[in-house]
């Protein structure tokens, strides 16, 4: 897959409504402090680099320009707090939670090798069985370290479950007719088992 610095390696939710020439770039997340500032988690290999992309558009074709961004405090390399221009209070901040964030497809290039693409192309994306049976929706392809991981919504509802993106797991993409193939395991959906009685909390 097409891993440049500042190209998107990890995807969140995504609408099957949003155009297909937009790439989800991040996330607003929750207020930070009572000047505008605002969480948000990227989706750019380089977190910082979704502040270089100019001009960022909501779904419902709103624009928003960062004008500032650092790192958030804690953990999580792909979260940022961030000032956006014209929000400059808590109360403007709170409007945007939740609020994804795009970019024309132009504006990233393209893939180098006709077998590469964006991880953000595998968002929406139907997971199938061997025999073409819906097992879920593609929302998200994390990477905490480990490699790439497909985070699969349920056909049927509840939570969502982790697939690594392996050819062993995903033996086919199918990106044009936005679908991909896995192999899962029978407990990809399953909830977590009881903790054994002599393990901490």
């Amino acid at each position: 897959m097409a891993r440049r610095p500042g190209t998107p390696s990890r995807a969140a939710s995504e609408a099957r409504a949003i155009p297909a020439n937009l790439i989800a770039l991040g996330e607003f997340g929750r207020a930070q402090g009572l000047r505008g500032e605002i969480r948000l988690k990227s989706y750019t290999s380089d977190p910082l680099a979704i502040a270089g992309y100019g001009p960022l558009l909501a779904a419902d074709g709103r624009t928003f320009v960062l004008t500032d961004a650092k790192p958030a405090p804690g953990s999580s390399p792909d979260l940022l707090v961030v000032r956006v221009a014209g929000v400059t209070d808590r109360t403007g901040a709170e409007a945007l939670t939740r609020v994804a964030l795009y970019c024309s497809r132009d504006k990233l290039g393209k893939p180098e090798d006709e077998d590469e693409f964006f991880a953000a192309d595998l968002v929406g994306l139907d997971a199938v069985d061997a025999t073409g049976t819906v097992i879920g929706i593609v929302i998200g392809v994390p990477n905490y370290g480990g490699g790439d991981l497909l985070e699969i919504r349920p056909a049927l509802g509840g939570a969502t479950a982790l697939l690594p993106f392996t050819k062993a797991f995903v033996p086919t993409l199918d990106v044009q007719n936005r679908r991909i193939v896995i192999d899962p395991p029978e407990d990809l959906f399953a909830p977590p088992g009881p903790k054994p009685a002599d393990e901490p909390d």
